[in-house]
């Protein structure tokens, strides 16, 4: 099964799951508070996997959007060099024509001394020759360029489709958010948190010298600012989205994916922990920033603002170093 594949049908599984969040229509007490926070727990874990595989079509439909544009440099110059081959071959052609041939023959019956004989059988050979490497040289020219732009076609259709997909993914994801809200709704009697209004919140953070330091601080700088899915700042976050963005202010680019980025970090225990460094969680389906002192920087999730929580606020998956 390709990942495409597979990533169409963890959407819709997340996406059915999310629908038995709808409420019932049979006729039932209303839920207590304790119960719809209990769904939105639930409906938030299972829309943020949707989230992230919406994430990582979207750094997939980036690279074939680099790879497009690898190919299209690449089928320029083949074609100047496709054009010139066939202009040497039309020489030859036109030569030919006006001409007429050179063969063995020719060469030894126009009489000489045997030097002179050798001289127009070298001749041919070498005019043989070069009439030869032409013709080749068009020959291989004409087919990279044909498999060359066989390729780019292959690449387009797969970013139209994913795009299609991508497109399809995101209005679900917007149809499932508006249900979660209503139930952030008349749970807490609003939609979301309200933003902190924390402007100096990067001055909170420890000292931590290197590139490790940069990411740290821009951590504690998105503290209070909300969720959105997505979304890597400044203004919003979701998980993966804060991880690359901190990340990103100190030079280093990480995909806006919590399996991608996974695939891209060294592997560390807890041990080994110290801040910067990235705490995975649900399979893969959430990540975090360690900011030292057991504690994380994350995006929770819909409704909710970044915020600074345990390391263990859900059991880690795994632990990464940005190298």
């Amino acid at each position: 099964m390709s990942s495409l594949t597979h990533t169409l049908r963890a959407l819709t599984v997340a996406a059915f799951s999310l629908a038995l969040v709808a409420p019932a229509t049979v006729a039932r007490a209303e839920p207590s508070p304790a119960e719809l926070t209990r769904r939105i727990e639930k409906s938030s874990a299972e829309l943020e996997h949707v989230v992230e595989a919406h994430n990582e079509l979207r750094e997939k439909i980036k690279k074939n959007q680099a790879a497009v544009g690898r190919l299209r440099d690449r089928i320029g110059p083949l074609e100047q060099q496709a054009e010139q081959s066939r202009a040497d071959v039309g020489q030859l052609a036109a030569t030919a024509y006006k001409t007429g041939n050179l063969d063995a023959v020719d060469a030894l019956l126009h009489g000489g001394d045997s030097a002179s004989v050798l001289d127009r059988l070298g001749t041919l050979d070498h005019l043989t020759r070069q009439r030869q490497a032409t013709i080749a040289s068009y020959t291989a020219d004409q087919q990279r360029l044909i498999d060359e732009k066989t390729r780019l076609d292959v690449t387009l259709s797969r970013q139209a489709a994913q795009s299609r997909e991508l497109t399809a993914a995101k209005k679900g994801i917007e149809r499932d958010l508006a249900k979660l809200y209503e139930l952030r709704r008349q749970a807490y009697g609003r939609a979301a948190e309200r933003p902190a209004s924390r402007s100096n919140s990067a001055d909170d953070a420890p000292s931590v010298s290197g590139k490790a330091g940069v990411a740290v601080r821009y951590a504690y700088g998105a503290l209070g600012k909300p969720y959105a899915w997505g979304e890597d700042g400044p203004n919003g976050y979701d998980c993966s989205g804060l991880t690359s963005a901190a990340w990103r202010a100190a030079g280093k680019s990480l995909p806006h994916n919590t399996r991608m980025q996974w695939g891209v970090v060294a592997h560390i225990s807890r041990s080994e922990l110290r801040p910067g460094d990235l705490v995975f969680y649900r399979s893969l389906g959430h990540m975090a920033i360690y900011v030292g002192g057991g504690q994380v920087i994350h995006a929770p999730t819909f409704g909710r603002n970044v915020e600074k929580r345990s390391v263990d606020l859900m059991p880690p998956y795994g632990y990464g170093r940005v190298r």
